[in-house]
């Protein structure tokens, strides 16, 4: 397993997660990675997407399925959660935006850069500290899960990864 540490993101103003990974392979295999379902389940969640603007996200997360030993569940997380988004802004293969709950939605952009492709995730108008602990820790980890995917690496136990990660932003938003 890679032991070496990725970039934490940064809050920018009081509600906003900027996290960005430089990721192997092409702008269309990490697209893929993005976009389709079954790739997808493998690093954040599964469900069908209506690549159009106004179209459906489905999401559905199983955090325990995403690598063999996920790690124990901190109390109060459930085995699974589902949300309903609608894309905002499609550039296939370069950026997808879409709403996400409550919040102002998340931007994934893609760029070439060098052999790779660096993912840059936006996630807008996170208004409650406590929820953008939780959210910074979980795109942090998922974003981890995905580097590894596309390395050919099993990734860190998922829950064991965002438990230590929220406390490391707790630490770094203050």
């Amino acid at each position: 397993m890679n032991t070496t540490r990725t970039p934490h993101g940064a809050v920018t103003g009081m509600d906003t997660l900027t996290i960005q990974r430089q990721l192997p392979g092409s702008i269309d295999r990490v697209w893929q990675y993005l976009t389709e379902s079954d790739l997808r389940r493998q690093w954040l969640a599964s469900g069908d997407m209506d690549m159009r603007v106004g179209g459906t996200v489905d999401f559905t997360w199983r955090n325990d399925d995403l690598m063999k030993n996920p790690g124990k569940r901190p109390e109060g997380a459930s085995a699974e959660h589902s949300m309903e988004c609608r894309i905002t802004e499609l550039d296939p293969p370069r950026k997808l935006s879409i709403t996400w709950g409550s919040t102002g939605g998340v931007s994934f952009t893609l760029e070439p850069n060098g052999n790779g492709v660096l993912l840059t995730v936006v996630h807008h108008r996170v208004a409650d500290k406590s929820i953008l602990l939780k959210v910074s820790a979980g795109w942090h980890m998922h974003l981890d899960v995905l580097t590894a995917r596309l390395n050919g690496e099993e990734p860190e136990p998922f829950w064991d990864g965002w438990q230590r990660l929220v406390k490391e932003y707790e630490q770094r938003v203050g």
